[in-house]
């Protein structure tokens, strides 16, 4: 099987759908698969962008709309929303611009905004700005580490790196959903 044709033909599709649900794994084998030559950075990032802040958005309205309700079906999403909350009053730029760095708060974020009712233009623009750094960030860092990886053991063993890659973040994903049971 030619990866390198699987990822041209499916890789941008893959970014933009894992960027929308989660992605930071998928984003850094994004940025390797640019470094390889399979995807162009700047596509990925575009991706990226596009997935992330349009996934926030909806999870942003969804609060907004029917968050409180959902906190009560879902008890376990209360603890991470309510420490959101707490850091949210004193830092709420912050939080807004950033949260996308910290494993494990993406998704409750911009719920638990939505629920706290921050006013839709700020989260839009804070949003776009967070998504914009980091879809760069992530895509840069892979693109890196793969350019690092071919420096190390020269060309051709960047899809060693890539297979790598894969395997931890499917390990790391089952692990984060079993943890979730």
């Amino acid at each position: 099987m030619d990866y390198q044709v699987y990822i041209q033909d499916y890789g941008y599709w893959a970014i933009l759908i894992g960027t929308f649900l989660e992605g930071e794994t998928i984003l850094i084998l994004g940025g390797v698969a640019a470094q390889l030559g399979s995807l162009d950075l700047t596509l990925v990032m575009l991706m990226a962008f596009v997935g992330s802040f349009s996934g926030d958005q909806l999870y942003y309205f969804i609060g907004r709309w029917k968050g409180v309700g959902l906190l009560n079906l879902f008890p376990k999403w209360k603890r991470s929303a309510s420490k959101v909350m707490e850091h949210m009053r004193r830092h709420q730029n912050y939080i807004i611009l950033f949260f996308r760095f910290f494993y494990g708060l993406r998704n409750v974020t911009p719920f638990a905004l939505g629920i706290a009712r921050v006013r839709v233009i700020r989260f839009v623009i804070l949003n776009f700005l967070g998504a914009v750094l980091w879809s760069c960030s992530f895509a840069t860092i892979g693109f890196l580490l793969g350019e690092a990886h071919e420096r190390v053991l020269g060309k051709g063993f960047g899809w060693v790196l890539l297979l790598l890659l894969i395997l931890i973040g499917s390990i790391i994903w089952v692990y984060n959903q079993r943890k979730k049971e």
